[in-house]
């Protein structure tokens, strides 16, 4: 990446407007337009949202942004939609043990709404208050139940794969057990024996920075500092860990820059929610500084890795190790191109990483750290100023998508090829428009001098 030392929010405001002036209608497009009954939104073809049967892990978002959009707004039509639909259908995904996805589903509902009534965004209504904090205690009690431990006395939220797969995906989602545990819930076990969600969280959280990140300590031959590896596999039989794996990335000694994102706001998410709990309460894990450096250490790692390995704009290919990418040059000092002959962009990695990367940089600063705090947060805005403009912008009315050149499932070939390319590009997703829509609120709130938005809030 080339970082733009002297970008600051108020400069993103216009970028930031016009965004939400073109999400409204293609909001209210999929709204009208989606039956139900075909499941959840998750990516578009030829510009009209379609579904996949993996796992229903985008509904939230697709009601998330809606509830987003009145954020930006204050157009209460969106709350109306957000609020809604979060009642009529998102029960399911709280109760939902199959998944490792509660942190995005229901903290993009339940958790929004909450945070918007805290604000003073929505009237205050302690039965509305009520029926969010238990959606979101139960949610984060079921995902904690989705555990499994390994040999080094840790455990992790296991992905739908089964019980021996640590996904570095769930470090975003972990943050529904902070949340639970905020709201003063537990995890009720065998014996009427309390687990806390607390616990868990930091568990699978070292899980993942032990795991699923490298340090350039020769772990293996491809142990390279920041590189994240989407799937860790242990076995259930005797808790060791046995090899790097992945599902989306193009290798397990390759780095998959949605995995990586992923880690980037998980762990700078965390670190903001740490920051406000108690000395007390951490003392069982070696005390607050203790969890904080491990956490610290993940997020700046992770993040000078996408630094590294990004290109100009701040845009990534979809995985830094991509074969493709051996053809084309000098590419990481030229501004990303979505319509080369070799490897898809993931404009989506871009949108989760650049809001991880401003949190990143304001814990930073706050701790007195004001050199790298700028780094980090520069590199956020750099991302932004690149992802709110053509070619990235989605500016055809026609399109359903906000964001383009989003990369679902590169290795099932999911995503679509338009005719005459070789490679997909051109198509949105839903994951990648909700958080292309934090990613702006945040800029927004940073530039306006507003509450600062976190999911524990």
């Amino acid at each position: 990446m080339i970082i733009q030392n002297s970008l600051a929010p108020s400069q993103l405001n216009s970028k930031c407007n016009r965004f939400f002036e073109l999400a409204g209608p293609k909001i209210r497009s999929i709204q009208n337009a989606w039956d139900p009954a075909k499941g959840t939104p998750v990516f578009t073809v030829q510009g009209q949202y379609a579904s996949r049967g993996w796992t229903e892990w985008t509904q939230g978002f697709q009601y998330g942004c809606a509830i987003l959009q009145f954020d930006a707004t204050g157009d209460e039509s969106f709350l109306q939609i957000g609020r809604q639909n979060t009642l009529e259908r998102m029960a399911p995904h709280v109760s939902h043990i199959g998944v490792h996805d509660h942190g995005f589903n229901n903290i993009s509902t339940y958790g929004n709404l909450r945070r918007l009534m805290n604000e003073g965004r929505m009237p205050e209504n302690e039965w509305e208050r009520n029926f969010y904090e238990l959606a979101l205690k139960i949610s984060g009690a079921v995902q904690a139940a989705r555990w499994s431990t390994h040999a080094n006395g840790f455990g992790y939220i296991y992905s739908f794969n089964g019980p021996h797969s640590l996904f570095v995906d769930t470090i975003r989602s972990v943050r529904i057990l902070s949340l639970a545990h905020r709201l003063g819930h537990v995890l009720m076990g065998e014996g009427d024996k309390p687990i806390s969600l607390l616990d868990r969280g930091i568990q699978h959280a070292r899980s993942t920075a032990r795991f699923n990140l490298f340090y350039g300590k020769q772990r293996d031959s491809y142990d390279v500092r920041g590189r994240t590896v989407h799937e860790c596999i242990f076995n259930c039989n005797d808790g060791q860990y046995r090899c790097p794996s992945t599902q989306q990335g193009y290798s397990p000694f390759s780095t998959w820059t949605r995995g990586l994102a992923w880690a980037i706001t998980g762990f700078a998410e965390q670190l903001e929610f740490i920051e406000t709990v108690s000395e007390e309460e951490l003392e069982p894990f070696g005390g607050k500084k203790a969890v904080i450096d491990e956490y610290l250490e993940a997020a700046r790692a992770a993040s000078d890795f996408y630094i590294a390995n990004t290109p100009a704009d701040g845009i990534p290919y979809w995985d830094a190790g991509a074969p493709g990418l051996a053809f084309m040059g000098d590419y990481l000092h030229e501004k990303s191109n979505p319509f080369n002959e070799y490897e898809p962009v993931d404009s989506s990695a871009a949108a989760i990483a650049a809001q991880g990367m401003i949190r990143l940089g304001n814990f930073l600063k706050r701790r007195g750290d004001r050199e790298a705090g700028e780094t980090y947060y520069q590199a956020g805005l750099t991302a932004a100023d690149a992802l709110f403009e053509e070619p990235y912008l989605s500016t055809d009315a026609n399109h359903q998508g906000m964001i383009l050149h989003s990369i679902y499932h590169r290795p099932n070939g999911w995503d679509a090829v338009p005719e005459g390319s070789r490679i997909p590009c051109g198509e949105s997703s839903m994951w990648g428009d909700y958080h292309a829509m934090e990613l702006a609120v945040l800029i927004k709130r940073e530039a306006a001098g507003g509450p600062y938005p976190t999911f524990f809030s």
